[in-house]
């Protein structure tokens, strides 16, 4: 939540909202939106407890399916998955790898 004008421009949610777990039903929600709302759980329900490397846990729980998606996208073809990601293809091997998709 990193731009204050975007959060008044959004409706607000009810707590109903807020504790329900993300589904399909979701999806004509923005992925920006979708994060917000997951990452509002989270540190609500730590109850204060204290937890390190939140980016790092943010990423993996991203990064694996991301993969995942666009490999069935281009019927496994690294050299079109690298393209459309962005990354050169040795990145995208190891990062395949690093997740168990290869």
């Amino acid at each position: 939540m990193s731009n204050g004008e975007s959060l008044l421009q959004q409706p607000a949610e009810t707590q109903t909202q807020l504790d329900q777990p993300l589904t399909a039903a979701n999806s004509t929600s923005s992925l920006r939106e979708n994060v917000e709302t997951a990452m509002a759980n989270y540190f609500k329900h730590l109850d204060g407890q204290p937890v390190s490397d939140v980016y790092q846990m943010v990423m993996s729980e991203i990064e694996a399916p991301l993969l995942e998606q666009v490999m069935k996208y281009v019927r496994n073809n690294q050299t079109k998955a690298a393209h459309l990601l962005g990354l050169n293809r040795g990145t995208l091997r190891k990062k395949l790898k690093q997740y168990g998709l290869l």
